[in-house]
């Protein structure tokens, strides 16, 4: 092992010695990236940093750099961190640039200015004002890196398109990306590069815009290439983020990385990366990492996302790219806090800081062998795996999977972590405002890392943005060494601390003044000394002093002398620099030199006074030979060294020859026994480095020890043999000061170790060196790859064995497993080398390795020894019932093991994604996905609704649903929607506009609103039979079905059906089904979309009108007009005449009409009036009353009406009349207007006599009790609340007791007789009828809606929304009774018994409420003329339409803490009872805070006591915003009190009825967010 380690110093030294011919002498005490080294740790172990020296008085201000900068009168500003690196002269350089596009090369010792150039011009920052963060010119910003192969310091300048100074504006702004030769500071061939224009490679329609963004974060060089990062200027202007990359020798473009990679709009803006200065970071070994500020595309919004699924928007995120052979990125891991959109409307960045990787070798556990930290404005601080980020809400409760939970800090945070790995591990965070925490590593019982808190500084940061970013240092990496430095803007700009804190706090042991110190900087180390950069103009440096009192003739050469002899005597002499007291003069070692002639110590030496000695050079030995006279001293002043070096030199010679051997051990470790047949050789150097040649006299050795006893070895034609060891190209003779370099050969024929020590005799004296072997057996590979069973079983690897399998794994899951690669040699076997590996880390698909680090090349196993690499498996999220598909991936890899050999190593993965429905023989499910569906194209898609507001909804529930149903089709849409259907909906859109997460079920995808919020769409399954979906044409009438001719559009009858003897209805509505139905009738006709009535006769005065009153198109074919609001598309078979009156329709073509029931009272032997029945007379044909009924106490109708049944069924009443053959109406009064009618419209037959007449069209047979005697009454108004404004109800002197208004049906309650709509149907998502209807079978029905009703006797409607034009009535005209209750009501005439579900698990009997005619009329319940503002509930109080704040929230203290489909202004004020205001927007998103953010304020023109907030139902509602109110001082609240400086356009022009914005029709649901955000705003008053 020794061996192979000194073969491979000795070849890093050989390239560090060429590199250093061409390029600088880099030191170790050099920096030459922000943060130390490419981790961005900040850990700088070999900067000569003692503490008892920084600690002391001798460390301090060692001098200032004024940089001569002026642009336009205003000094320069280093906000580029100093970069130290010494060049081939030995002189230690500090480099910066600065805000004015300077670039410096400054002495590190004096703080000369050695060399300057000037770039380019500034930009101004009055460009981008009141972004004012840089001021008053933008430069160079970001920190940039040197290259110490090349010589080159690269970095990126900030300037105009225009060099002459005169123009200027955003839209001129430029960047150039340089490469400078620190030598001269020359510019490098091909350099620079613009950056202008620049096309993201990953979002082609994001175009770098140099005047728009900020190059801020610290450039990073990875082998060829150089990366850098952009932000914003203070979140403004359409900005992304950007990862620029270059290769560093041709200065071509590699990567070009926007952080919004669409596919939102250009003007979203965000995913800055900035990091206050910070650099992006890289383990070296293939990866990248940085962090994130916010942004506005939230393209996950609540969906859980693993790691492995990165999205294209990286906002708020930390991320990791691989790092491709050819330069570019490939994102391969992120993490996005859980909270990341409350984050983003606080603009609380987690990319405040950078994000550091932490030291492997200290902080590692079992669950996390690498780690890395970044804090951001949120006060979080967070550890992360970097192997495996953590992805977003991939934790439990859809919280952070990270290995710790996050730490909390008081209060945001800028600065990167000081990061001190000895003493078993620190890590520091600098909290604004607040002390400096100090956390302490170590690892739980369960593996994970554990920082837990153990002291603080005794100080406190600033109260303004700038604490910088920690830096800790050690003295050559020992223990009780470390120290921690700081800077701040306020206090002691520079502070130091001991590291390990005693007893909870921090010791400070050294602060400095630093004037203007510029924020977020970090110290920067270079040999004993630290730099510090400021915004006056000035580089500080600070350090023990290197001013020496004395100044002696030094260095002091006596030359060649030989051995044995002595020099002349030479004189040393002091002269004091300042008054001097000299403690002591002596050699550090007195074997060739010698002093004397010292003065009486101590001796007084005032300034400008000698003094002197002599020495002597005695060589001992020959070649170089030197020695330090050390003269300390004291002088009083702190800026005077203790201590001057005087050098002696002098070069030893020798006449004679003089034998040298190097090294003085050869050792030859692991060479495996047979597996060369020439074994393994190594070289010695025999040398003379004497004046006469030299004769070597022969080998012998030992095998004991240096002291013998020595053996004379046998001489071969293969050379000297030595035991194991030949020894050849012994040379006989030297020539003087010359070399021989002589070969060793180790070929062992057994294990075992072995050892000679050798002696080379020589007329030049003798040398002994020793060689050591070990040999051994070969060492024997066994690789394995952990089993997907999760048996703990290992399954090796064979070259003919199956690829190593991950088994199944579900979408929206990421499966990890390990490979173990052992060496399983015997105890003997020697190392196990990795000579080649290839993992498939950033490979594309779903299988993949963790890192490129883990069994990479290089990697030795010693016998015994294992080390795994583990693989992972991601799926990403799809939805169920899709099919399986395969992921594989290769790993190349080859081993010292002879007999593995170069092998392709197959991992294979079966993505699956969960079967539910309905499942064939083989497990998969019957009902396939078939994709997201645009939705309202222009129609309703899918007509059936099984279910809805359902908040244990889920794709296998609403499939197995309509399977039950027989239907072809089951859609999940809107979170809790189940739609089910038998034809395709016509466009299938992209999965992405299915974003929406089941209600019941957050890993399935329930339908979506589109990924731009622009549109409904449905998540589809089918069992393959459902029908193609319809052309795109535009809808017509179908002329003809079966024996059936079109025969217009006609109104619906007057007070009766124009069809009565059959009805239907259905969500699948054709011409051709509605045709199927009635086919046994003259007539069929369909009204409203979907309801199909059937008939003999176009009866009760229904009238043909234009055709573009029938314009409504089939629910169940958009192409096919079905009819129109109260008009039919009316069809009828061949002969059949469309002629119509009140009488009924009558055949055209010459045959009588069989179904005629037209009269006359005066046609002998027809139908006619009864005069008397039970008690009552015929008091002839009568008018219906004006607006209300003639007889309005109680309503039935039967389709088999005599006038004996009604004279029964009004028995209690003085009046009765029949009307349209089957209807019945009661009273104590005749309603106004009711009069005898002249026109004998009386003629209509009794549906249950033909030979009686029952009423006609809008005319009644009337009958009075015998006792009674006929007159009018009187009409008194009363006036009641309705949703348009007063109506008129009819009050009475009498009671009685008919048929009774159902006050309850669970779950509904009744509110009022309701119109229907005006154009539409009042209650339109679902309907039904039947002959037997009730209102508990219509409530039954309707159980999943907010609203029923029911019309006619026999028909029941549903909705969520009430039809605009429907309104409370108070005409009488729900008098109808119940076709399956006559003793209850059940609407009337275009008119319904209206309800609303309540929830209520109870319903009253029927005829619980009877009809009074002493009542007074009620003003229902239901405000069906739109929404309201609800101007307080309990506690809060209504403020008003507030617009969001641009680009964040309005109320940001907790958001959304109920769930969307939960959301009211009642539910939102109780979530939010602990919190001084709350709001409600976008139908389902609830907000609560104490304060209201600057930039929210009331729309403009709008009265918080009255204004509602409006919404149209194609865009977005602002927000209502609610404000506390004392529960027993509401009577004090003034609504203008927040609300009388405001001025906010108003948005959109349609009511959202309040307190229903959950239960909107899903077709008419806002699925467009306004680009203006508003708010109502509720608030605590006290």
């Amino acid at each position: 092992m020794m061996m192979i380690q000194l073969t491979h110093i000795a070849f890093s030294l050989l390239l560090w010695l060429i590199q250093a011919v061409a390029a600088g002498k880099l030191s170790p005490t050099d920096t030459t990236t922000w943060g130390e080294d490419n981790s961005r740790s900040g850990y700088s172990p070999n900067h000569n940093m003692d503490p008892s020296v920084v600690g002391s008085a001798e460390f301090d201000q060692l001098w200032t750099s004024k940089l001569p900068g002026n642009y336009k009168g205003t000094a320069e500003q280093i906000f580029h961190q100093p970069l130290v690196y010494t060049l081939d002269d030995g002189i230690q350089y500090v480099f910066i640039a600065t805000s004015q596009n300077n670039v410096y090369k400054i002495n590190a010792k004096t703080g000369t200015i050695v060399a300057s150039r000037n770039l380019h011009i500034p930009f101004l920052t009055q460009e981008v004002v009141p972004c004012l963060d840089i001021n008053p010119n933008i430069g160079v910003t970001g920190t940039g890196v040197i290259d110490p192969s090349t010589d080159t310091w690269y970095l990126a300048a900030k300037t105009y398109e225009d060099q002459t100074d005169q123009v200027k504006g955003l839209d001129n702004g430029r960047y150039f990306f340089h490469a400078i030769d620190v030598n001269t500071l020359a510019e490098k061939p091909n350099f620079p590069k613009p950056i202008e224009g620049t096309v993201a490679k990953n979002n082609p329609r994001r175009v770098f815009q140099s005047g728009k963004h900020l190059q801020r974060p610290a450039l990073l060089l990875s082998g060829q290439y150089v990366y850098a990062g952009f932000a914003s200027h203070c979140v403004q202007y359409n900005f992304t983020g950007w990862v620029m990359g270059w290769d560093k020798t041709s200065g071509s473009v590699v990567e070009r990385f926007s952080t919004q990679g669409g596919p939102e709009a250009v003007t979203v803006p965000g995913g800055g990366i900035w990091m206050s200065g910070g650099g992006l970071a890289t383990d070296n070994k293939g990866s990248m990492y940085y962090s994130t500020g916010n942004g506005y595309a939230s393209q996950l919004h609540g969906n859980p996302v693993p790691g492995r699924q990165p999205p294209t928007a990286l906002e708020q995120a930390v991320v990791n790219m691989k790092i491709n052979d050819d330069g570019s990125l490939t994102t391969v891991d992120f993490f996005m806090p859980w909270e990341k959109e409350q984050l983003d409307g606080a603009d609380k960045d987690l990319g405040t800081t950078p994000f550091e990787l932490l030291p492997p070798e200290t902080f590692n556990c079992p669950m996390a062998k690498r780690m890395g930290v970044v804090t951001g404005k949120s006060g979080k601080t967070y550890i992360l795996n970097l192997d495996n980020l953590g992805g977003y809400q991939m934790g439990a409760n859809k919280l952070d999977a990270i290995p710790q939970a996050p730490i909390q800090n008081e209060n945001s945070v800028y600065a990167g972590a000081g990061v001190y790995p000895l003493e078993g591990g620190y890590i520091y965070i600098n909290v604004i405002q607040y002390q400096t925490h100090v956390f302490k590593f170590s690892c739980d019982a369960s593996g994970y890392p554990a920082f837990t808190k153990v002291a603080d500084s005794p100080e406190k940061a600033a109260y303004v943005l700038g604490v910088g970013h920690g830096a800790t240092t050690s003295l050559n990496g020992q223990s009780g060494t470390g120290l921690y430095w700081m800077t701040d803007v306020d206090g002691y700009n520079l502070r130091i601390y001991n590291a390990v804190p005693q007893s909870g706090v921090l010791k400070l042991i050294k602060t400095a003044n630093i004037p203007g110190v510029t924020k977020f900087s970090r110290p920067v180390f270079g040999d004993g000394r630290a730099y510090v950069g400021t915004v006056q103009g000035l580089l500080y440096a600070f350090g023990s002093p290197v001013n020496l009192p004395l100044t002696c003739t030094s260095p002091n050469d006596f030359g060649k002398i030989s051995i044995d002899s002595s020099s002349a005597v030479k004189t040393v002499q002091c002269q004091a620099n300042t008054y001097t007291q000299v403690k002591s003069i002596a050699l550090n070692n007195t074997a060739n030199f010698q002093i004397s002639g010292l003065p009486t110590l101590p001796f007084d030496l005032p300034a400008g006074q000698n003094i002197s000695f002599t020495a002597v050079f005695k060589p001992t030995a020959p070649g170089p030979l030197s020695v330090d006279v050390a003269v300390t001293t004291s002088s009083g002043d702190n800026k005077f060294s203790p201590r001057t070096p005087i050098s002696l030199k002098g070069i030893g010679t020798s006449a004679s020859p003089l034998l040298a051997v190097n090294p003085n051990t050869v050792t030859f470790n692991g060479v495996v026994v047979d597996q060369n047949d020439s074994g393994a050789t190594e070289s010695i150097i025999f040398s003379n480095v004497g004046d006469g040649a030299l004769t070597v006299q022969g080998l012998d050795y030992s095998i004991v020890s240096e002291k013998g006893p020595y053996i004379t070895p046998n001489t071969t034609s293969a050379g000297v043999q030595v035991g194991p060891f030949t020894f050849t190209q012994i040379p006989s003779t030297i020539a003087g000061n010359t070399d021989s370099i002589v070969k060793i050969n180790f070929n062992p024929v057994k294990t075992g170790n072995f050892a000679a020590y050798v002696r080379v005799r020589s007329d030049g004296g003798s040398k002994i060196f020793d060689v050591f072997g070990t040999a051994s057996s070969a060492p024997s590979a066994l690789l394995e790859f952990e089993a997907a069973d999760g048996s703990g079983r290992w399954i090796p690897y064979t070259q003919n064995s199956p690829p190593f399998t991950f088994g199944n794994v579900f979408e929206a899951q990421t499966k990890s497993l390990k490979m173990r690669l052992t060496n399983n040699g015997s105890s003997s076997a020697g190392s196990l080398t990795v000579t080649v590996s290839k993992p498939p880390f950033g490979s594309s698909g779903i299988v993949g390795a963790q890192n490129g680090r883990d069994l990479g090349e290089g990697t030795n196993l010693a016998a015994g020894e294992s080390e795994t690499a583990v693989l992972f498996c991601s799926v990403p999220k799809s939805q169920v019932n899709v099919d399986s598909y395969n992921g594989s991936a290769t790993w190349v890899m080859n081993l010292g093991d002879l007999n593995f050999g170069k092998q392709n190593i197959q991992f294979t993965c079966n993505a699956i994604s969960e079967q539910v429905g309905p499942l064939a023989a083989n497990g998969s499910a019957v009902y396939r996905y078939g994709g997201c569906y645009k939705e309202n194209d222009p129609d309703r898609q899918l007509k059936v609704q099984l279910f809805g507001n359902d908040p244990t909804m889920t794709n296998d529930k609403c499939i197995s649903a309509c399977a039950a149903a027989g239907y072809a089709i089951a859609a999940s849409e809107y979170v809790n929607e189940c739609w089910c259907g038998n034809r395709l909906p016509k466009t299938l859109a992209d999965e992405i506009d299915c974003n929406y997460v089941c209600a019941g079920n957050s890993s399935q995808t329930c339908g979506g609103n589109g990924y731009f919020h622009d549109h409904s769409h449905m998540s589809l399954f089918s069992n393959g039979k459902a029908q193609p979906p319809l052309p795109n044409v535009p809808p017509s009438v179908q002329q003809s079905y079966g024996e059936y001719r079109y025969s217009g559009c006609y109104t619906e009858g007057v007070g009766g059906r124009a069809l009565a003897n059959k009805q239907t209805a259905s969500d699948e509505m054709t011409v051709a089904s509605c045709g199927a139905f009635c086919s046994d009738y003259q007539y069929f006709g369909i009204e409203y979309r979907s309801e199909c009535f059937c008939g003999n006769l176009i009866g009760n005065n229904a009238a043909k009108v234009a055709e573009t009153d029938c314009r409504m198109t089939c629910s169940g074919n958009s192409t096919q007009y079905c009819g129109g609001a109260n008009r039919l598309t009316v069809y009828g078979k061949s002969g059949s005449s469309s002629s119509s009156s009140s009488t009924g329709s009558s055949i055209a073509t010459g045959t009588a009409s069989s179904a005629a029931t037209t009269s006359s009272t005066g046609n002998p032997g027809g139908p006619t009036a009864v005069p008397t029945v039970a008690g009552f007379a015929s008091q002839g044909c009568y008018t219906e009353g004006t607006n209300v009924r003639a007889l309005g106490d109680a309503v039935t109708a039967n389709g088999a009406m005599t006038v004996e049944k009604c004279a029964a069924f009004c028995s209690s009443y003085t009046y009765f009349g029949v009307e349209y053959s089957s209807e019945c109406y009661c009273g104590n009064t005749i309603g106004t207007g009711a009069i005898p009618a002249t026109d004998n419209g009386c003629t209509m037959v009794c549906g249950g006599n033909p030979s009686q007449l029952c009423g006609g069209g809008n005319r009644l047979n009337l009958y009075k009790q015998s006792q009674s005697t006929v007159t009018s009454s009187t009409v008194t108004p009363t006036t009641g609340t309705s949703r348009t404004g007063t109506s008129t109800s009819v009050t009475s002197t009498s009671t009685s007791t008919g048929p009774a208004i159902v006050q309850t049906a669970s779950p509904f309650a009744y509110q009022a007789c309701y119109s229907e709509g005006a154009g539409v149907r009042a209650l339109a998502a679902k309907n039904t009828a039947s002959g037997a209807m009730t209102i508990q079978i219509c409530a039954a029905f309707c159980k999943d809606y907010l609203y029923m009703g029911v019309e006619y006797s026999t028909e029941c409607y549903c909705g969520n929304t009430i039809g605009t034009g429907s309104a409370p009535v108070t005409d009488g005209r729900c008098s109808m009774t119940c076709g399956g209750a006559p003793s209850t009501i059940c609407g009337g005439p275009n008119g319904l018994s209206f309800y609303k579900n309540t929830g209520s698990a109870s319903a009253s009997a029927s005829g619980s409420s009877t009809r009074s005619s002493t009542s007074t009329s009620t003003s229902a319940s239901a405000t069906a003329s739109g929404p309201i503002t609800v101007q307080s509930i309990p506690g809060y109080g209504y403020l008003g339409c507030y617009n969001e704040v641009p680009f964040g929230r309005a109320l940001v203290d907790l958001a959304n803490p109920i769930a969307s489909d939960k959301v009211s202004v009642d539910a939102c004020g109780a979530a939010c009872s602990a919190y001084t205001y709350f709001g409600v927007e976008y139908s389902g998103e609830c907000y609560c805070g104490n304060t209201i953010q600057s930039g929210s304020n009331p729309v403009a023109g709008t009265d918080p006591a009255t204004t509602q907030c409006n919404m149209h139902f194609i865009n977005y509602c602002e927000l209502k915003l609610v404000n506390h109110i004392d529960e027993f001082s509401k009577d004090s609240f003034d609504g203008n009190e927040l609300v009388n400086r405001i001025i906010i356009n108003k948005h959109s022009d349609f009511d959202l009825q309040d307190g229903y914005l959950d239960d909107i029709q899903p077709d008419k649901r806002p699925n467009n967010r306004s680009k203006q955000r508003q708010l109502h705003l509720h608030r605590l008053l006290h």
